[in-house]
């Protein structure tokens, strides 16, 4: 397999690829997800974007050992006890301050919070793509910025689902 030399960055909303991938009903392998990031989209640095909680240092130990670089999110909850983690903006943040040292950039998320970053960057030819869980999960905002660049996790199943 010839890989492409793009130095290219994801930016990944991990509250949305797990309950994507929850909503399929199969386990996800983040080590062979990261391998499948860097052979399809030549992505060499790959943000996960997730709430902080300590009881899951060993979940956070294994996506770095993967190959992620962790962007933490302090967790707030509401009036309910429900846990609050929301990582758009710094996501959005992140991907700015980055803009000139990727080529191009892979939105991972079906949130259309992201339309009008994903447009910003088709607009000036930095848009990879992006990858969401499902079409049933992928905001109709997201697809139209998208404009066909748009690829979706469960196509690739047979490559990143966790094996027992």
């Amino acid at each position: 397999m010839t890989y492409k030399k793009e130095n290219n960055f994801a930016f990944i909303d991990s509250q949305n690829l797990n309950l994507g991938i929850r909503e399929l009903g199969w386990e996800f392998d983040y080590k062979e997800f990261r391998k499948h990031l860097f052979e399809k989209y030549s992505i060499k640095v790959a943000y996960i974007f997730i709430g902080y909680l300590p009881k899951y240092q060993g979940l956070y130990q294994n996506l770095r050992k993967a190959g992620f670089v962790m962007r933490f999110k302090e967790i707030t909850k509401d009036n309910y006890g429900k846990v609050k983690g929301n990582i758009d903006a710094e996501m959005v943040l992140q991907a700015m301050h980055d803009y000139r040292r990727y080529d191009k950039a892979l939105i991972v998320s079906g949130d259309g919070d992201f339309a009008c970053l994903v447009k910003y960057l088709r607009r000036r030819n930095k848009l990879e793509g992006v990858l969401s869980p499902h079409p049933r999960s992928c905001s109709a905002l997201l697809k139209k910025a998208a404009q066909g660049k748009l690829d979706y996790l469960m196509d690739a199943r047979h490559i990143i689902e966790y094996k027992k």
